[in-house]
């Protein structure tokens, strides 16, 4: 850098202050800038002498406290728990859920069984938590996340009886490719396609759809046999095709269409013995103390930098001071935060109601097998949405069903109904599905995530229909993601993934690059 490059960042930094010094590097293009989805390339000296405050222990503040210990920042992380990982929740025998004005649960599942209250599942797209998967030593199985022996169940549809997904998918398929067929014979789409292109398109759609030599769709074995093959003469007959009608008639045939979703396509991954053994990989790997069951009394500005008041686990008010703040705090329970924020933060800050979401899971010996059902998902609707069965110990003697995964708007009114009636609730959506078997379901445990403490909520409802993802752009959300002078927000819930971990990653990896070019701006103008 020219001489007169920094006199001027140095002079500016005396007059405007550090926010005005890095907003200058930035226009000068002096801030490198990173490929979003890798950690953060940061000199092992860049720290040194600087001091960071990290509120919040879930997946963002931890891989800010992994990435700004390994460049030398003293760091200190606060945490609200007594344990740290945030929604990142495995459950085991012996465990408490604590819910705001319910009477707390203590887990009683067997050894090995366990329920993740929170994520369940890493996309294999989702890169940047991987990589720290492989950096933390965390072993990773694969988890089925669709099974096509698994099914749909639609109040009122087919008789009330339950239809295998697979069943599902290719019939619809077939008679789909049908009536296409049909509209392309009659020249109804003669507008659209030439000759060359119509016969290059009804061979495949007789392939796509199985359909016979007249283009008609009569069945397939795609869906499943009537008979299996077997021995000597035993061929195999394919099922008698659900009418299409049927099929439409059914609220959940959408859910043929989950796993084409971009982070539930094939392969998932979950960790091996738990989704908290991420957790447990960071914990080994940070050096930098962390104070639990921490409670943040205050946030505020000084000229130096940030004090964060709090008191931990009862005691006497203690104040921290740093450089920078790292607030990982959901903006629900920071709202009530009393802190120096600047006006417009405060009300962003203050303006995002949270979204809902409800787990109920339950032990049982694994009916489900004898069915075929090895991980993978039957949908059910209504309050309990689905029945997810667990990847996770096949073929052993019990395990962990999943019978309620339910969010969005109707989430809320499911969360106020009692615990009693939830779990019935659950339990009967089961007993549809695999009739008779309601009766093994044992131990279960409710976790309402908008009665958790320290979160009061899965991930803010930023578009107002209570979605895991989106393309959020609203002005509070363009807002919270720039600092507030020293103070940094950061997690899943300001990235365009709120509730996978993913988001808290690449949401922990943009601040400690501001973080870090605010430091190097810092050291320039001094």
């Amino acid at each position: 850098m020219s001489v007169s490059r920094r006199l001027f960042l140095h002079r500016l930094g005396a007059v405007g202050g550090l926010g005005a010094a890095y907003g200058a590097m930035t226009a000068l293009g002096l801030n490198a800038a990173e490929a979003a989805t890798a950690a953060p390339a940061l000199s092992p000296d860049l720290g040194q002498g600087r001091r960071v405050v990290i509120l919040g222990a879930g997946i963002a503040g931890l891989v800010s406290a992994y990435e700004l210990e390994r460049a030398g920042f003293s760091v200190t992380i606060l945490e609200a728990r007594d344990r740290i990982g945030g929604r990142n929740w495995t459950l085991r025998g012996g465990d408490k859920v604590e819910m705001v004005g319910e009477a707390d649960q203590t887990v009683t599942f067997e050894k090995d069984v366990y329920m993740n209250a929170g994520p369940a599942r890493i996309p294999s797209h989702h890169e940047g938590l991987l990589a720290y998967c492989r950096k933390l030593g965390v072993p990773l199985e694969v988890e089925i996340n669709v099974s096509r022996s698994a099914y749909l169940w639609g109040e009122g549809a087919h008789g009330g009886k339950p239809i295998q997904l697979r069943q599902g998918v290719n019939d619809t398929r077939g008679h789909v490719s049908e009536l296409l067929a049909k509209a392309i014979n009659k020249g109804a789409l003669d507008a659209e396609l030439t000759l060359a292109d119509k016969e290059k398109l009804l061979p495949f759609l007789r392939a796509y759809g199985d359909l016979s030599e007249d283009m008609s769709f009569q069945g397939t074995e795609r869906s499943g046999f009537a008979q299996a093959p077997g021995a000597a003469d035993q061929f195999s007959q394919r099922r008698p095709p659900v009418p299409l009608r049927d099929l439409l008639a059914n609220p959940q045939l959408r859910a043929t269409l989950f796993e084409d979703n971009i982070n539930m396509q094939a392969t998932m991954f979950q960790p091996v013995g738990g989704m908290d053994q991420i957790v447990a990989g960071f914990e080994r790997a940070i050096t930098s103390p962390i104070l639990r069951k921490a409670l943040v009394g205050r946030i505020a500005r000084t000229p130096d930098g940030v004090q964060v008041a709090y008191r931990q686990a009862g005691g006497a008010e203690q104040v921290l001071a740093a450089d920078f703040a790292i607030i990982t705090i959901p903006l629900a329970i920071l709202a009530g935060i009393p802190s120096d924020f600047s006006t417009p933060v405060k009300a962003a800050v203050a303006s995002v109601p949270n979204a809902y979401s409800n787990k109920i899971g339950f032990e049982a010996p694994r009916f489900w097998e004898a069915a075929q059902i090895f991980g993978g998902i039957s949908w059910v609707g209504g309050d309990t949405s689905l029945i997810w069965y667990p990847s996770n110990g096949l073929h052993t003697e019990r395990g962990m069903l999943l019978a309620c995964y339910g969010s969005g708007p109707g989430a809320k009114a499911f969360a106020d109904l009692p615990m009693e009636t939830q779990i019935a609730t659950a339990r009967a959506a089961v007993g549809r599905v695999h009739p008779g078997h309601e009766g093994d379901l044992a131990k279960p445990v409710v976790v309402n995530w908008s009665k958790i403490p320290h979160n009061l909520g899965p991930w803010p409802d930023w578009e107002g229909h209570g979605g895991q993802e989106g393309h959020m752009d609203m002005p509070a959300y363009r807002l919270l993601n720039q600092p507030d002078g020293p103070f940094h927000f950061t997690g899943a819930h300001l990235s365009q993934m709120p509730g996978w971990q993913e988001g808290a990653v690449l949401s922990a990896h943009r601040t400690i690059r501001t973080l870090a070019a605010q430091t190097k701006s810092a050291a320039l103008a001094s």
